[in-house]
């Protein structure tokens, strides 16, 4: 059974044709739920435009929730997740399309719900032969993608123990190759060894290799360019491996600026549509829950000013997004002096805090005096998930004694976040306690996805609002 081979450009086709299948399910289950319903007859103008825009939405919201990364095509567990939570947002986004178009008495609620459960049971039957299709070729050894190496001194050994290490990517060297022997490196298998260019050039007639890496010192570029030279009649990818400090810098591909390849080591979390979709969840969201909690939020105003002299609203200065100061908006939880103006030098509150009032300890014990800040959200001074933002003094402090601390500010600051779903909310008594938030934060703005959000959302709901250290 023949080896498939699987470049970067042969799996940006699988996924491409992928994209498209999800499209054409999407379509097709819409067509078939309307036949069911209503009998074979025309699609209304109006249903081909719901199909076109959900044929839309299923590639922006699949896309986003790395359902076509081709390394979790094996993963049933990533196909599903994300599956799940697109065709949720897809929902929710084509609702509230018909809602405030006010076009969504001209759709049969029958065939929205025929269509929306059909679409995802087939979406989630294909992936799932798609996983087990490439499980199946894996375990044949069809998925693997053969490498010639050339250079079998340090810089080709290094390359060498790399892949080795990393076996389960399915990258594999089928042979190293060096013109002179003399610098072969003592960590290389000699079995490994294949001979010297003239040997590839044969090798390569009763072999299958996907690609030829040149892996010698960036510094003899004449014999790099010798090489190159050399293999030009060769029907195959031919590359050069980084140089030693690759392999230690953080590698998130390359851009070409004028001409010039670029090792990129660092690129905002959020760019391009994961921006547009943060920015669309955290505008709709925060302005549907105003709509539904705005008798609460006045009933806590009313009990605020009641209870202790003093306005409603407590405003903090915090550091937002790309460590910009911004008014981070609260319910008022301690007696007012009057000498109150930013709170930037406002101690954090403790266990049996004098300063806080009988409403305000309430409201802090299940956070509902963070609920203002749902205008900050609309304002897009901060989002719904994210970082929590820390007072200013507090802020400063923490960033001389914890590394990658103002790594938080890459992203908008949240109401919610990983953290503190995961018990780490409150007062911070020691760096420690501090550390473990920063890495959660950080975690979290690596790993961002819309799923992950809605997963923060839910978990929210049931035990961010609450906890030990909620006071």
């Amino acid at each position: 059974m023949p080896r498939l081979n699987l470049g970067l450009d042969d799996q940006n086709v699988i996924t491409g044709v992928l994209r498209i299948a999800d499209i054409a399910v999407v379509a097709g289950t819409s067509v078939v739920a309307y036949v069911l319903h209503h009998g074979i007859k025309p699609l209304p103008d109006q249903y081909v435009v719901a199909i076109v825009v959900a044929g839309l939405l299923t590639a922006n919201f699949m896309h986003v929730s790395n359902v076509y990364r081709f390394s979790d095509l094996r993963r049933f567990s990533v196909q599903l997740g994300g599956i799940t939570s697109s065709c949720i947002g897809i929902a929710v986004a084509l609702l509230l399309l018909a809602y405030f178009g006010k076009v969504s008495e001209n759709f049969s609620r029958a065939w929205a719900l025929y269509w929306v459960i059909s679409a995802f049971v087939s979406l989630l039957t294909l992936h799932g032969l798609i996983v087990l299709l490439f499980n199946a070729w894996r375990d044949s050894g069809r998925l693997t993608y053969n490498i010639a190496v050339i250079g079998a001194g340090e810089e080709g050994a290094r390359l060498w123990r790399y892949l080795n290490e990393r076996s389960q990517s399915g990258v594999r060297i089928v042979g190293m190759f060096d013109d002179r022997q003399s610098r072969i490196d003592e960590s290389i298998d000699r079995e490994e060894l294949k001979g010297n260019t003239d040997d590839l050039l044969l090798f390569m007639r009763q072999h299958r290799v996907d690609q030829i890496t040149i892996a010698l010192p960036w510094y003899a570029t004449a014999r790099i360019a010798e090489i190159i030279d050399r293999l030009k009649t060769v029907a195959t990818d031919v590359s050069v491996c980084p140089d030693a400090a690759a392999f230690e810098l953080p590698n998130l591909g390359y851009e070409v600026v004028a001409g010039v390849p670029m090792l990129t080591l660092q690129k905002p979390p959020l760019r391009g549509w994961n921006r547009i979709l943060k920015g669309l969840e955290d505008r709709i969201l925060s302005f549907l829950i105003l709509c539904l909690i705005w008798p609460v939020l006045l009933v806590i105003a009313i009990a605020v000013r009641m209870d202790s002299p003093g306005p409603v609203l407590f405003r903090q200065k915090r550091y937002g997004f790309n460590n910009n100061v911004i008014t981070v908006l609260k319910f008022r939880t301690m007696y007012w002096k009057g000498t109150e103006t930013d709170g930037g030098d406002v101690p954090q509150a403790k266990r049996e805090d004098p300063r806080i009032t009988r409403v305000g300890r309430f409201l802090r014990r299940i956070s509902l005096d963070e609920l203002p800040q749902l205008f900050n959200v609309l304002s897009g001074e901060m989002s719904l998930v994210g970082p929590r933002p820390h007072a200013v003094a507090h802020n400063e402090e923490y960033a001389k004694i914890i590394d990658g601390y103002l790594v938080r500010h890459r992203v908008k600051p949240g109401i919610t976040g990983w953290a503190q779903v995961n018990g780490l909310r409150g007062e911070t008594q020691s760096p420690d306690l501090m550390r473990q938030r920063v890495q959660h934060d950080l975690d979290y703005i690596e790993n961002w996805s819309l799923r992950f959000d809605l997963k923060i959302l839910i978990l929210t709901m049931f035990i961010g609002f609450t906890g030990k250290n909620a006071y």
